[in-house]
């Protein structure tokens, strides 16, 4: 991995702030807040701030931000060798964004700080991190036997459940689905243009000039017809998970005329362009050229005989050509590395240390910073719902009133939506959760590829790849260096353990099939053939 050298901006201490705010609830103060609280910490890291990048009004799940795009580029630049954010829902949506930026940015030698969070910049510490951000996700994902209860009842009930509701619908007083009278009579209209050949084009600029908007609010456009002309609910089809209600909703739009539609997409062109095969490479990103330092990416190529084969390649090698990395098949060396996180995990005693590391660091460094902004954030809408109410109560009832107070409660219900989730999925974990989750991983099916992708996300720090060896830095271990294992052949892509010893400094010969520790450092002893 390329690191910035000694003498540039790393090892001179320079350093930039980013701070951004999102919405119409937060204020101009918000950056200010954000700017000082970070110069403070600057100052006591002594660190030297040479620029503040800031975007404003911006939401973070947009890629697009300005001066976080030119911060990016000027990272790459090596302008600077640190980043200063006063937590990391400022550089995304939330803390998961904020772990993919600080890979991509220590690809550059950059590193990145938050103020009001301390993540730990050591393998342990960025294990532990990662661990919660997947363990969190495994429990969000598998809610409590309750929750899930409650839904499936909901859905037999043809409630209205989970989910934002289809444009022409509203939700009734019994919680059921209610038609809204003046958008379903835009669904009529949609259905009826499409079956006379009207374009998407011209129907989407046709009801922009009428002042409709879509259901988020947002302006129409070509591609926003795909979910409408399909969606069963506008014949009164209810379904949620495996439930599914044939006249469990108020149909908008008769069958008849839904399936001549249905009939009429299939004649259309694909509007998403032809399929194109490329593979699925769970390395990329982790995988480097151990010769140059480049990261290794996916290439496929046709055989004589029309077979596509896929390999890993050293973007240098692709690129300038000034390295002599060889291509390695990605079946072979993907097996290699699930074949040593397998062994890692049969081991009770590693097991144990991941367990004992995770909940150290989450005693020591575990706040709930998402959930305190999201209730913050839910307080500013409400006071502004509050504002406006009493705003009409005095009198000053308009157009414009009414619709801010309606965009201001959908926001307030969204927001209530998004603290449910965050009190269900970001709680501290118990000992006896967190085992379960990591030995989990024992009983998973080693051939599927989203659960050797799983495994590579959450044990594997970096693999350096020569043309005799491997070294693997794993996320579990205390230790910076990464283990070594020979590499004997690639014969029919086979991976098995036979004899050999690691090239770790402080290794000795060991037998077949051997793990054993060192500090807290598990040392796997093997060979690939």
């Amino acid at each position: 991995m390329k690191k910035v050298k000694d003498g540039n901006a790393l090892a001179s201490g320079d350093a930039v702030i980013y701070a951004r705010y999102s919405s119409h609830s937060q204020k101009e103060e918000s950056i200010e807040q954000q700017v000082e609280e970070c110069k403070g910490f600057a100052e006591r890291e002594g660190l030297n701030v040479i620029e503040i990048y800031s975007d404003k009004a911006i939401t973070g799940r947009k890629e697009t931000r300005a001066a976080y795009q030119r911060m990016i580029r000027d990272a790459e630049k090596h302008k600077f060798g640190v980043i200063i954010a006063y937590k990391s829902n400022r550089i995304g949506r939330n803390m998961l964004n904020a772990l993919q930026f600080e890979e991509r940015m220590d690809r550059h030698g950059v590193r990145i700080m938050y103020v009001r969070e301390e993540f730990g910049n050591t393998p342990a510490g960025r294990f532990a991190f990662r661990s919660m951000l997947n363990l969190n996700q495994f429990y969000s994902e598998n809610m409590s036997e309750d929750i899930i209860r409650g839904m499936r009842d909901n859905a037999v009930n043809c409630k209205v459940n989970n989910g934002r509701l289809p444009f022409g619908y509203c939700k009734g007083a019994d919680g059921k689905y209610a038609v809204a009278p003046v958008e379903a009579e835009v669904i009529h209209a949609i259905y009826t243009k499409f079956l006379n050949d009207e374009k998407f084009v011209d129907i989407a600029n046709e009801l922009n000039a009428r002042g409709i908007k879509t259901r988020l609010r947002g302006t129409w456009t070509k591609s926003s017809f795909a979910s409408i002309l399909t969606n069963e609910r506008y014949i009164g089809v209810y379904s949620w998970a495996d439930v599914r209600v044939e006249n469990g909703i108020p149909p908008i739009i008769e069958k008849e005329v839904f399936y001549r539609v249905q009939e009429k997409l299939k004649t259309k062109k694909n509007a998403q362009g032809r399929h194109r095969e490329t593979g699925d490479y769970i390395l990329t990103g982790k995988l480097y050229c151990g010769k140059c330092g480049a990261l290794m990416v996916g290439v496929s190529g046709t055989s004589g005989t029309g077979a596509m084969h896929y390999y890993y390649a050293c973007q240098t090698v692709r690129g300038s050509g000034d390295c002599d990395k060889k291509y390695v098949r990605r079946g072979y060396i993907e097996d290699a590395v699930i074949l040593h996180i397998r062994e890692l995990l049969m081991s009770d005693e590693k097991i144990a240390w991941m367990v004992d590391t995770f909940m150290e660091y989450q005693k020591n460094t575990f706040e709930n910073q998402q959930l305190k902004a999201a209730q913050k954030q839910l307080d500013q809408i409400q006071a502004e719902i509050q504002n406006t109410v009493d705003a009409i109560a005095q009198g000053i009832f308009t157009r414009s009133t009414k619709t801010k107070l309606e965009a201001l409660e959908t926001e307030e219900d969204k927001q209530k939506r998004e603290i449910e989730i965050l009190t269900c999925s970001l709680k501290p974990q118990s000992r006896e959760r967190v085992r379960y989750y990591f030995e989990k991983f024992r009983d998973g099916d080693f051939k599927d590829q989203g659960f050797r992708r799983s495994l590579v996300n959450q044990f594997i720090e970096a693999i350096y790849l020569y043309d005799d060896e491997m070294r693997i830095t794993f996320g579990c271990t205390d230790d910076k260096e990464p283990l070594s294992f020979a590499l004997v052949s690639e014969s029919a892509g086979a991976v098995r353990l036979s004899s050999g010893m690691s090239h770790h400094s402080r290794t000795k010969r060991t037998p077949v099939d051997s793990i054993y520790m060192i500090g807290a450092k598990f040392v796997m002893v093997c060979k690939i053939s």
